[in-house]
């Protein structure tokens, strides 16, 4: 009965000394993941930070091709086009129970193009509760 004791404490003893020879199987793949989550991290932050100057230079772009509000008082004929998205919301909001003051600032719309968005609603046969 010795002998197999011993025996067995000689066989880990064993595993134990080749168990720190061996190679990590996984440490290749875990280095892997390591550096492509850097490359991500990387990656998205030169995305949002061209996507800030993009949107700095569209602001900064917008503000020179937009006309004064009295120019824009002179011509009342053009008639820009409001995305459904915009009318949904519009419509939602009066649901709500908000005045078109409100409505307006919220939406960044002029009170006429609500007032015109909701009788378009009407018309559609929505009800205005």
């Amino acid at each position: 009965m010795e002998y197999v004791m011993v025996g067995l404490l000689a066989f880990a003893l064993i595993l134990l000394i080749i168990s720190a020879f061996l190679k990590d199987p996984y440490k290749i793949i875990r280095e892997e993941i390591d550096q492509l989550s850097m490359q991500q991290i990387q990656e998205m932050y030169v995305i949002k930070k061209k996507l800030k100057v993009l949107e700095e230079e569209l602001l900064v772009g917008d503000e020179a091709f937009h006309p004064s509000s009295s120019i824009r008082q002179s011509f009342p004929s053009e008639k820009k086009e409001i995305h459904e998205i915009i009318k949904n919301q519009v419509w939602s909001l009066a649901q709500q129970g908000l005045t078109v003051d409100q409505i307006s600032r919220q939406s960044s719309l002029s009170p006429n193009e609500v007032e015109t968005i909701l009788s378009e609603m009407i018309e559609r046969g929505q009800r205005y509760e």
